[in-house]
C-alpha cells in the first residue's frame, strides 16, 4: 500500500528529522531534516529501517533490541526507545518516537518515526561526551531522554567519578533551555557564612566587605538550569531557603526585601546516601522530595565493565591528542579486572600514568602493572573514596607497602597530602589541576584529612 502524497508532504514540512515506513519496515519516505542530519550523501528510500540505523539484517527486536514498530504493533500506542544508531558522525544515541497510523478499516499501515540525537551521548571518543553502551549506560541514558525536554527537577545519584556533571550537562543540552547558561553550584567548597550570598546574591552593605550590591548564581541562571553539585554538603540554614526557592520559585538576595522570580530549572546530584542523612537529621526530608521528582542512578564503572574499552580508547585519546595510544589485548583484561573504586576519574589516572610509562604506541599490560604500582593498590579502598584513590593514583611513589592496611595508608595518604600542601604556592584550584582531581574533591580532602591550605 502507498501512503497518500499528503502525507508525505505533511512529513516534508516538519522540522524534526522524520521517515515514514510500512508494515514490513520498508522506509517509504524521508524529509528534509532526516536527509540533512541522518543521510546527506545518499537516499534511504526502499530500505528497511533496520538496516539504515543498525545496519542489522533482521528486525530491530529480533536482534536483542527494543523495536518500536513491534511495541506500537502490540500497545496501538505511540512508542519511544532510545537506540544506538549509524550515523554520519559515527553511532550515536539517538531518541526514537513512532507513532502508529491507521487505514480506514482502523489497522495500522505505515509508521511515522522522529529522531532526535540525544545531545552528548555516544559511544565514540568525543570531547566531552557521556560514553558507552553497556546495559546498564542505555538504561541511565533512556531515563535522561525522558526527563530532559521536561521542567522536572532531576536528582543525580551515583558514587564519585561517575559522571554527574556530565549528565547534567547533557540533560541541560537536551531541553528546551539548551541556549540558556547552565550555572554550577559547588556546595561542597562554598562555607556556610558565603552560601547564602554566592546562591541568591546580595545588597551593598548586606555583610562587612559587601561594597556593592551582586546577582547570585540562580539569578546567573535565569532562563537555564542550576546545577547544584553535591547537594548533600548544603547546610541546614540554607536547605530551608533552597527549599523556599523551589517551592514557590522566588528569593531574596541577602540583605534585601524584595521578593525576586526565579526563571530556573533545578539539577542536584550527590555522592550521599540522602535517606541515611534523613534518618539522621542532617537533610531535610522535604528538600529531599522537592529535589528527587525525578532521580537517576549512575553506576559504577564496576557495573559497566563491558564500556571500559570505549572509555579506555577516548580517555587516551584526550589525555595525548598528539600521539594518542593504543591498549593491547592484555592490557585491555587488566583494566577489566579491576574494582576501580574512584570510577571514571581513577581510570583516567591509571591510563596516564600508564601513558606516561610506555615509549611506544600500544600500552600493555607491564605498563599498568608498573602503573598500579606506582602508588598504593586501590583495589581495596571502599566505593566512594574517589579522593584518596585519586591521590594514590596521582602520587609516583608511596611509603605503605602493598599489604599496608587501610589505617596506614590514611597515615600515608594524610603526610603525603601534607607535602604537597605544604609545597605548593599557588591556588586551590591550581592544586587540584596538579593532582588531577576537582576542586571540590580537593576540599573534601582538606576536610576529611583536618589539613588546611593556605590557597583559596
Amino acid at each position: 500500500m502507498k501512503p497518500l502524497p499528503e502525507l508525505a508532504s505533511f512529513l516534508e514540512g516538519l522540522s524534526e528529522p522524520h521517515i515514514l515506513f510500512d508494515t514490513r519496515y520498508r522506509i517509504l519516505a524521508a524529509n528534509a531534516a532526516y536527509r540533512q542530519q541522518f543521510s546527506p550523501l545518499q537516499s534511504v528510500v526502499g530500505r528497511r529501517c533496520y538496516e539504515v540505523s543498525h545496519h542489522f539484517s533482521v528486525p530491530c527486536d529480533q536482534a536483542g533490541e527494543s523495536c518500536p514498530l513491534a511495541r506500537a504493533r502490540d500497545s496501538g500506542q505511540r512508542e519511544r526507545v532510545l537506540h544506538l544508531h549509524h550515523t554520519p558522525k559515527g553511532e550515536e544515541y539517538v531518541n526514537i518516537e513512532l507513532a502508529p497510523i491507521l487505514d480506514a478499516a482502523g489497522r495500522q499501515a505505515f509508521y511515522a518515526e522522529k529522531m532526535a540525537p540525544l545531545f552528548n551521548a555516544s559511544r565514540q571518543a568525543g570531547n566531552r561526551d557521556l560514553i558507552g553502551r553497556s546495559a546498564a549506560f542505555q538504561d541511565m541514558l533512556a531515563l535522561v531522554a525522558r526527563v530532559a525536554p521536561a521542567m522536572a527537577t532531576v536528582l543525580l545519584l551515583g558514587e564519585s567519578g561517575t559522571g554527574k556533571e556530565l549528565l547534567a550537562q547533557a540533560i541541560h543540552q537536551a531541553s528546551s533551555r539548551a541556549q540558556q547558561p547552565l550555572v554550577a553550584v559547588d556546595c561542597a567548597s562554598l562555607p556556610e557564612n558565603l552560601f547564602e550570598s554566592e546562591l541568591f546574591g546580595h545588597e551593598r552593605g548586606a555583610f562587612t566587605g559587601a561594597s556593592s550590591a551582586r546577582a547570585g548564581l540562580v539569578e546567573a541562571a535565569s532562563g537555564g538550569t542550576l546545577f547544584l553539585d553535591e547537594v548533600g554538603d548544603i547546610p541546614l540554614p540554607i536547605q530551608v531557603k533552597l527549599l523556599r526557592l523551589l517551592e514557590t520559585g522566588t528569593y531574596r538576595r541577602v540583605g534585601s526585601t524584595e521578593l525576586r522570580h526565579a526563571d530556573i530549572r533545578v539539577v542536584s546530584a550527590t555522592h550521599r546516601d540522602l535517606p541515611a542523612m534523613l534518618a539522621q537529621g542532617s537533610f531535610r526530608e522535604d528538600l529531599y522530595y522537592r529535589l528527587s521528582t525525578f532521580p537517576i542512578h549512575l553506576p559504577a564503572l564496576r557495573e559497566r565493565k563491558d564500556d571500559i574499552p570505549l572509555l579506555s580508547a577516548a580517555l587516551l585519546a584526550r589525555l595525548q591528542p598528539q600521539r594518542p595510544r593504543s591498549l593491547s589485548a592484555a592490557a585491555q583484561r587488566l583494566l577489566q579486572a579491576q574494582s576501580f573504586p574512584g570510577n571514571v576519574r581513577e581510570l583516567r589516572n591509571l591510563l596516564e600514568r600508564a601513558a606516561l610509562l610506555c615509549d611506544g604506541d600500544q600500552i600493555d599490560s607491564s605498563h599498568l602493572e608498573q602503573a598500579l604500582a606506582c602508588g598504593v593498590q586501590t583495589a581495596a579502598a571502599p566505593p566512594g573514596r574517589h579522593g584518596a584513590a585519586s591521590l594514590r593514583a596521582t602520587a609516583t611513589r608511596s611509603s605503605a607497602p602493598p599489604q599496608a592496611t587501610p589505617a596506614s595508608w590514611k597515615d600515608a595518604e594524610r603526610a603525603l597530602f601534607s607535602q604537597l600542601v605544604a609545597s605548593h604556592q599557588g591556588s586551590r584550584a591550581a592544586l587540584a589541576e596538579k593532582l588531577h582531581i576537582s576542586p571540590r574533591s580537593l576540599y573534601r580532602k582538606l576536610k576529611s584529612l583536618q589539613l588546611e591550605s593556605d590557597g583559596s
